[in-house]
């Protein structure tokens, strides 16, 4: 295999260092084995950037890694096993979306904070009396 990309470039068209795409795939994280060029180097291939960025995702709203490798062994073991494969990822859906719901929260406070802020700057800047 002489075509694809290089770790490196692999790399830099994921946002990610060289030690993560190599963390990935001794973890068991990748679908396959990342094919080599007659040198041995690495050769990532569309497929395998698909799923790293898939895998980038899932790992970037809290997926575990424990998980994440449950999926890729079902993703693996093909057909028949959808059902699992959708479970795993509406029960990590519901929780992105209950941490969503509580960041959305805390956002709510720190925009009131921000309100009552202004407010007293601009009443200062109006001066005693102006309203």
């Amino acid at each position: 295999m002489t075509e694809g990309l290089t770790i490196a470039e692999a790399a830099e068209r994921l946002g990610l260092s060289t030690d993560a795409l190599r963390y990935y795939e001794r973890d068991g994280l990748l679908l396959r084995p990342v094919g080599r060029a007659a040198s041995g180097h690495r050769r990532y291939s569309a497929p395998d950037l698909r799923w790293i960025e898939l895998v980038t995702r899932l790992r970037s709203t809290g997926m575990t890694i424990r998980d994440v490798r449950r999926y890729a062994d079902l993703v693996r073991a093909g057909d028949g096993t959808e059902a699992d494969r959708l479970e795993l990822l509406r029960e990590h859906r519901r929780t992105v979306l209950a941490r969503l719901a509580e960041v959305q929260d805390h956002l709510g406070a720190i925009d009131h904070k921000i309100g009552l802020y202004t407010e007293a700057l601009e009443a200062r800047e109006q001066g005693p009396g102006a309203a």
